[in-house]
């Protein structure tokens, strides 16, 4: 029974920073890659930036040099680190991971629940 639980979701100022984190829990076998993705009202979700287990990070242009992903292998968390918000990045952001699971070894990706980040004065 995998979850992926998020947190650091909230309510902050244009140019102000928050920072999200997530931690895959249950019967895992391995973690491949993990990202952040996000839906904003009447939008598609998008990718924001994903990890691989080795540290090869990828972002979305609209991420570039604001965001930083990391993750902890031995902790099985991703986190991301968000800075000089824009009020275009108010969102809720979901937590995505490629996990196999025990006892099946059952590969798949797994999303959180979404945690709500709103930029705004």
């Amino acid at each position: 029974q995998v979850q992926l639980v998020e947190s650091g979701g909230g309510l902050v100022q244009p140019g102000g920073s928050l920072r999200l984190s997530c931690a895959a829990s249950g019967s895992i076998s391995s973690i491949n890659i993990m990202g952040w993705y996000r839906q904003a009202p009447g939008k598609q979700r998008e990718l924001v930036a994903t990890i691989t287990s080795y540290g090869i990070t990828n972002y979305a242009d609209s991420a570039k040099g604001r965001f930083t992903i990391s993750r902890d292998n031995a902790k099985n968390t991703v986190d991301l680190q968000m800075n000089s918000l824009k009020p275009e990045d108010t969102a809720v952001y979901y937590c995505n991971a490629d996990i196999s699971a025990t006892p099946w070894a059952v590969r798949r990706f797994y999303w959180g629940q979404g945690t709500q980040v709103t930029v705004s004065s």
